[in-house]
């Protein structure tokens, strides 16, 4: 328990030095830019107490649960008994069930990212309602669990990083160009869709399941191949997006056309 304490409060230390230079920059331009006390100073000192309070404890979480049960998850997955063979594997047929799970975790941990949420409700509110919450989430989502399972992919095989990067980057290079001119206001959604994913959530399990991962199969590493799995997990979401767009426009374009005919048969 006094270790427990001990590690509390150096994370609660390392915080505060974190977030005092956010502090000191918001009171500079307030104080001496701006000239004016901040309203309802009382409640941004609560605020800053709070956020304080909630990093401390979700970096302890991270460190104390969230970190060692995903390599857990991934050392268990891999386990030679739990695949049905002899020895560790080294193909990729046998670690199915990893793929799986990499998929339903990048799945269930976008749904439930608070960045994700925000940027859905915005988006919502700015395009009235044609941009739904939950369709966003969902797509999106879509996109990290297929990111996080060819990331897996990749670490059980051990193909070089860059060739997904730059297949990937590729293809949404094309779907961007194709966007803009079908859907040109998805476009920095898509985006912005890639980036918040990478959060406070999905982050920490993603991490550690390629860890865990690059520390049980044989022939990988930790250092090489244990990173990674986040890129996928922010690249994919954009290809999702925009894969989406451009589905919705292609049905509004077949409902209108069918629209059309019917009127000229009648």
């Amino acid at each position: 328990m006094i270790a427990f304490l001990a590690h509390l409060w150096t994370t609660a230390a390392a915080t505060m030095l974190n977030v005092l230079p956010i502090i000191a920059i918001l009171a500079f331009f307030q104080i001496v830019v701006i000239r004016r006390r901040p309203p309802n100073l009382r409640r941004i000192v609560y605020g800053f107490v709070y956020v304080l309070l909630g990093l401390t404890l979700f970096l302890v979480g991270l460190e104390e649960a969230l970190f060692p049960l995903g390599e857990i998850m991934a050392r268990q997955l891999t386990d030679p008994a739990f695949l049905g063979i002899e020895a560790v594997s080294v193909r990729w047929q046998d670690y199915l069930w990893v793929f799986a799970f990499a998929a339903a975790i990048g799945f269930a941990t976008t749904i439930a990212e608070p960045s994700l949420i925000a940027v859905a409700i915005k988006a919502n509110q700015v395009s009235g309602g044609t941009i739904s919450v939950w369709g966003l989430r969902i797509t999106v989502a879509v996109g990290v669990a297929a990111g996080v399972a060819l990331g897996s992919f990749r670490i059980v095989t051990g193909t070089p990083l860059h060739w997904y990067i730059i297949a990937g980057y590729a293809a949404l290079i094309l779907q961007t160009m194709r966007a803009v001119r079908v859907a040109a206001p998805i476009v920095p959604l898509a985006y912005d869709s890639g980036g918040v994913t990478t959060s406070t959530v999905t982050v920490p399990l993603v991490a550690a399941l390629g860890l865990g991962l690059a520390s049980t199969i044989p022939g990988r590493s930790p250092v090489i191949d244990g990173f990674g799995l986040i890129a996928f997990a922010s690249l994919f979401p954009m290809i999702s997006v925009l894969g989406y767009a451009d589905l919705s426009a292609w049905r509004r374009r077949r409902k209108t056309r069918n629209a059309e005919q019917q009127g000229s048969n009648t």
